[in-house]
């Protein structure tokens, strides 16, 4: 996809007097930051999103947002917010965006043309500001919200040796700890591969991790030179777990306690209870099925990429798949579409398949 650009120029690293800010509050030339958020039909939970990095104790000097083709007026809002002061064309072919300097931030909105999921977004996102050469990225969804130290609490740890990438501590909005989005690798049995961290673990300020999830993740530029930008065949689900395996291979990934992000994901329900015959089960309305068919496929994808132990992978999909079969004959509804749906979900993860409009066209076509 070509990309359409308006463009306020000094944002460029090329441009001296923008890249060395030295104003209180502004990163210096040696440490530049750059936000990238990811966002699609969300724009009350994007503008609290920006609020919380605009008003950062340390500010990123960009934000890049960007904007998975929504139909909600996202672009609208965020120009009554007055963040951009140019209204792209959201009917084009092609990648269009705008950037304005705001209180010495650089926001910059990229419209896709298309929803490409956070996979896609986050590859692209990453991908303009590798290339804008800002020293680290700060990986984030749009309802997530940093804590006014949250950047400032990174900072001390810049400079730590062998490191691709640094994270904060993820909280949700009463402030609990959500321990199973940071965490550690097992590559030694089938599925899932990863460990979350514990009490234990956090009892230190600075913690090896091996998993962050892309909520509060700041990667380095230099890691970034060596294993490339996100993985955007994978649509959304566990692309920032396969991301973290790569950071891994090239660098430690340190999670700092006393830095915090805010996570609204709690507040969203996609499942419900179903009773039969005294048996209850939670189960997934068929409107928003289609989203299930990615962490399974990925999953899949990545347990044969990394584990070690095959014979334990083989047997946990059987078991996981016939469980799932077993579920959708006792308590849902379009039996026949369900089956098809996770059968395709399956063997597209065991053959590296990724057509990422098929789980809507085996519903709802």
């Amino acid at each position: 996809m070509e990309s359409t650009i308006h463009k306020y120029r000094p944002n460029s690293r090329n441009c001296m007097e923008m890249a060395s800010k030295t104003k209180s509050g502004i990163n210096t030339m040696t440490n530049t930051v750059c936000s990238v958020v990811v966002t699609y039909n969300r724009k009350n939970l994007l503008v609290k999103c920006i609020d919380a990095l605009i008003n950062q104790e340390l500010k990123p000097d960009a934000i890049y947002i960007v904007d998975n083709n929504s139909t909600d007026q996202t672009q609208q809002t965020l120009y009554e917010h007055k963040y951009i002061d140019v209204m792209v064309d959201e009917n084009s072919s092609n990648i269009q965006q705008t950037e304005k300097n705001y209180e010495n931030i650089i926001i910059r909105y990229i419209h896709l043309p298309e929803n490409v999921g956070g996979a896609g977004g986050f590859y692209e996102g990453v991908k303009q500001a590798h290339e804008d050469q800002y020293d680290w990225i700060w990986i984030m969804d749009d309802d997530a919200y940093p804590t006014l130290t949250c950047l400032k609490n990174l900072q001390p740890y810049y400079d730590l040796p062998d490191i691709s990438a640094l994270a904060s501590l993820k909280v949700d909005m009463d402030d609990n700890i959500l321990y199973h989005h940071r965490g550690y690798f097992n590559f030694e049995k089938g599925l899932p591969i990863q460990e979350h961290i514990t009490d234990e673990d956090l009892k230190e300020d600075v913690i090896d991790v091996d998993m962050v999830s892309f909520v509060g993740l700041l990667v380095k530029s230099t890691a970034i030179d060596k294993i490339g930008y996100p993985k955007r065949e994978f649509f959304i689900h566990t692309d920032d777990l396969e991301y973290c395996i790569r950071l891994r291979q090239v660098g430690k990934i340190k999670l700092i306690k006393n830095s915090i992000i805010k996570h609204a994901e709690g507040s969203v329900k996609g499942t419900y209870t179903k009773k039969v015959l005294n048996i209850k089960a939670k189960r997934r309305p068929y409107d928003k099925l289609w989203i299930n068919y990615y962490m399974q496929r990925n999953l899949i994808w990545l347990g044969r990429k990394y584990t070690k132990n095959k014979i334990s992978l083989y047997t946990t999909i059987l078991k996981n798949y016939l469980l799932t079969v077993m579920g959708i004959v006792v308590f849902d509804d379009h039996k026949y579409k369900r089956l098809k749906f996770f059968t395709n979900a399956y063997i597209d993860g065991l053959t590296s398949h990724f057509d990422n409009k098929k789980p809507r066209k085996i519903l709802y076509e």
